[in-house]
C-alpha cells in the first residue's frame, strides 16, 4: 500500500512539475482585437436591423502565434506573441458592436438569427490578407450588403496598409488600426444602401 502512494505521490508531483514548467514556456503576451474602436460620427438611426455574418480569414490567423509574412510566400510566428482569442469570431463580435455604436442602433447581431429577429440588412466580410510585412501591416477583404427582402446586393474590395514596426504591439495596434478602416469602409456601405 505505501509503495503504491509513494508512485502516486511520484506521479501528482512530476505533473505538477510539467504544469509549471508549461505555464513558464507558454507564457508571453496575449493580443486581441475584438475590442471596437469608437466611430468618430453616428449616423442617423433608420432604424434598420442588421446581420453579420461570421467574418472569414485566411488559414494564418487560426494559429494562436501572430504571423508575419517575410515575404510574399513565407510567413513566421512571432515568440511569445499569441492570439488570445481566435479573430474570426473577435473580429465578427467588433464589428457588430462597431455597427450598433455607428448607427446607433441595438438591432445589430451576428449570424444565426432566428426567424424573429430576420435583419433587413445582412453584411458577409471575408478577409484574404492580414498580415504584417517589412514595416507595413496589409488588409485586403472583401464585403458584400444584402437587403435581405429584395435581395438587392452590393459588393465591394477593401485594401488598405498601415506603417508599423517590427514588434508584436506595434504589430496588433497597426491591425487595429487597419480593421478600424474596414469597418468605417463597410458602415458607409449600410448607410448608402437601400
Amino acid at each position: 500500500m505505501q509503495k503504491i502512494i509513494n508512485i502516486n505521490l511520484n506521479i501528482f508531483l512530476t505533473l505538477i512539475l510539467l504544469l509549471s514548467m508549461n505555464g513558464c514556456v507558454s507564457s508571453g503576451n496575449y493580443y486581441v482585437l475584438s475590442v471596437a474602436s469608437q466611430p468618430t460620427t453616428v449616423y442617423a438611426n433608420k432604424s434598420r436591423s442588421i446581420g453579420v455574418e461570421k467574418v472569414t480569414v485566411p488559414g494564418y490567423l487560426y494559429k494562436r502565434e501572430i504571423a508575419v509574412a517575410k515575404t510574399s510566400n513565407q510567413i513566421s510566428l512571432l515568440n511569445g506573441a499569441v492570439w488570445g482569442e481566435d479573430l474570426d469570431a473577435g473580429l465578427t463580435q467588433r464589428l457588430i458592436s462597431f455597427l450598433q455604436k455607428k448607427f446607433n442602433e441595438p438591432n445589430v447581431y451576428g449570424y444565426p438569427w432566428g426567424m424573429d429577429r430576420q435583419p433587413r440588412i445582412k453584411v458577409k466580410v471575408h478577409v484574404t490578407r492580414f498580415i504584417a510585412q517589412g514595416d507595413r501591416v496589409y488588409l485586403n477583404a472583401n464585403w458584400e450588403v444584402e437587403n435581405m427582402r429584395s435581395h438587392k446586393r452590393n459588393a465591394k474590395l477593401f485594401s488598405t496598409s498601415v506603417p508599423s514596426q517590427s514588434d508584436a504591439g506595434s504589430i496588433v495596434n497597426a491591425m487595429n488600426r487597419a480593421f478600424g478602416k474596414l469597418e468605417e469602409d463597410i458602415a458607409r456601405g449600410v448607410k448608402l444602401f437601400n
